[in-house]
């Protein structure tokens, strides 16, 4: 029942990155903040299903974004992402949880990457 959820949740992040990418590709700013704030709930839904079904494993260590740019382009974010994601929802298919937690992770730091992109926008329109 939970990896049903879990992979349900993974689509519907999927589905939200896609539609983020067509609305950028229209200059559609406040869809993709919207669908990028949507798939990010969707993702942390999951990984949120994920910790309740490793409660007893010992945690991993911290899965990090790579750190070479701070000023990363958010189209090449969103595809890792969406990547990721698909990759993530193999591993689940396959039953190897703790690769697709992984990758699940990874994607949501991506997503923090854009959503402070966004702040930072946002702050300097003001």
């Amino acid at each position: 029942m939970t990896l049903e959820k879990i992979l349900a949740a993974i689509n519907s992040s999927i589905s939200h990155l896609e539609d983020s990418v067509a609305a950028s590709e229209k200059d559609k700013e406040t869809t993709v903040t919207s669908d990028v704030w949507q798939a990010a709930a969707d993702l942390e839904y999951a990984l949120f299903l994920f910790s309740l079904m490793h409660q007893e494993e010992p945690k991993p260590s911290s899965l990090k974004t790579n750190p070479r740019s701070k000023q990363a382009e958010m189209k090449p974010l969103l595809a890792s992402s969406k990547d990721l994601l698909e990759t993530a929802k193999e591993s689940l298919k396959t039953q190897n949880l703790l690769e697709a937690n992984k990758k699940a992770s990874v994607a949501r730091g991506h997503l923090l990457r854009i959503h402070d992109a966004f702040e930072k926008k946002r702050k300097s329109a003001k």
